[in-house]
């Protein structure tokens, strides 16, 4: 909207052509998130306490959590609303990438904000059942990777539905540019060409699992916000690169027309996040919930995917990625040694991950922090590939 405004004003006063910077945008989207999360933060986390959406806490969980039962979950409608109304203001509204990645973003919101209403309004312990939420997960995430197929290969929409029938045509044997190859960090010139539905069931994965493995990992005190913030900022330094002919090149990374715009995108989710941290630092106002940690998981998956860097972003969230794997062992093995045994044994003491630290002895604060500069040196690792080839 402002860019529309800036560009309209730049007619008469040149000064306002600065608008125009990619770069400038982001700073500015960044500062409105955290603006509007500042002073909207207050109101909202008292709306949730008013109207009783207190979070539950298991009760075969950690006994230091049981003080937080009752403070007010769902504040991941904090963040969506900041990073929406920011993304709409300073981003290029007709910029293919930004809507898909809004809707994959306000898609997964939706999902979560059931889930939550249902477990917390409702008083229903399961809220959206499983196969439901995955359903649903599935479905958002099936139509971005599907579009995201045509669009990453082609300049603008046009192009895409031209593409499409062009798929359909050729009995669904179109191969793809090189654009929408899987990329191999750290080598010059190693890549897999992956055909229509490698990049579509690929797509697919890394939205629903970086949607999943975020919100496995929401369990302390501002432990998911914060890798989600760095992850995010630096996919948003991938994204500049990969939608510049200049610095594509001279990195030798596919040129991706349009996707610089998302570095606007990232600059207000990186906003939002720290506004919400304000609040969900220990000991928390508020906690994000489903709606919060589902989206903006997702959010990261689409991005990395335009921005072609689904291995960085599993390098950069490898934070994610152990929690994710904590739980996907421990049920695993439970189960193993519960039919071979007649009784199920754990390899954690509890999962996901971070519960376990706390078993043994870490403070809560200890687990967070520790947890933040992991995912520090993880995104500076990502980072590196983009010289180091």
């Amino acid at each position: 909207m402002l860019l529309e405004l800036a560009q309209w004003l730049a007619r008469d006063f040149r000064g306002f052509n600065v608008f125009g910077y990619i770069t400038l945008r982001a700073v500015l989207a960044t500062m409105t998130a955290l603006t509007i999360s500042f002073v909207f933060g207050p109101a909202v986390i008292r709306w949730l306490a008013a109207k009783k959406i207190g979070q539950s806490v298991r009760t075969d969980g950690p006994q230091t959590h049981l003080v937080k039962a009752g403070t007010p979950t769902m504040g991941g409608a904090l963040i969506l609303i900041s990073l929406g109304v920011s993304t709409l203001l300073w981003a290029d509204l007709s910029n293919r990438f930004v809507w898909i990645v809004l809707i994959v973003t306000f898609g997964y919101g939706a999902v979560g904000w059931v889930d939550d209403w249902r477990k917390v309004v409702y008083r229903n312990p399961d809220g959206l059942s499983a196969r439901e939420k995955f359903f649903w997960q599935s479905v958002v995430g099936l139509v971005a990777a599907i579009y995201l197929a045509f669009s990453i290969s082609a300049p603008n929409n046009e192009k895409v539905v031209e593409l499409f029938f062009q798929w359909v045509s050729s009995g669904f044997t179109l191969e793809l540019p090189q654009q929408t190859a899987l990329i191999v960090p750290f080598f010059k010139s190693v890549t897999y060409p992956l055909g229509m539905f490698g990049f579509i069931l690929l797509t697919y994965l890394v939205i629903v699992g970086t949607s999943n493995a975020v919100n496995l990992t929401d369990g302390l005190d501002g432990l998911a916000i914060m890798p989600t913030v760095l992850v995010g900022a630096a996919l948003g330094i991938f994204t500049y690169v990969a939608g510049n002919s200049v610095f594509s090149k001279y990195l030798l990374l596919p040129y991706i027309p349009g996707a610089g715009e998302l570095t606007v995108f990232c600059g207000a989710l990186a906003g939002a996040g720290l506004g919400f941290l304000w609040f969900n630092a220990y000991p928390a106002e508020v906690f994000m919930g489903d709606v919060g940690a589902l989206a903006l998981g997702a959010a990261l998956g689409a991005v990395a995917v335009v921005a072609r860097q689904e291995i960085v972003l599993f390098i950069m969230g490898g934070v994610f990625v152990a929690e994710t794997l904590s739980v996907m062992l421990q049920v695993g093995y439970f189960k193993y040694t519960k039919k071979r045994y007649g009784e199920g044994r754990r390899i954690l003491r509890m999962a996901p991950l971070h519960h376990h630290f706390e078993q043994t002895g870490w403070k809560e604060t200890q687990v967070v922090v520790r947890f933040w500069i992991i995912t520090i040196l993880l995104v500076l690792f990502g980072l590196s590939t983009l010289k180091i080839r």
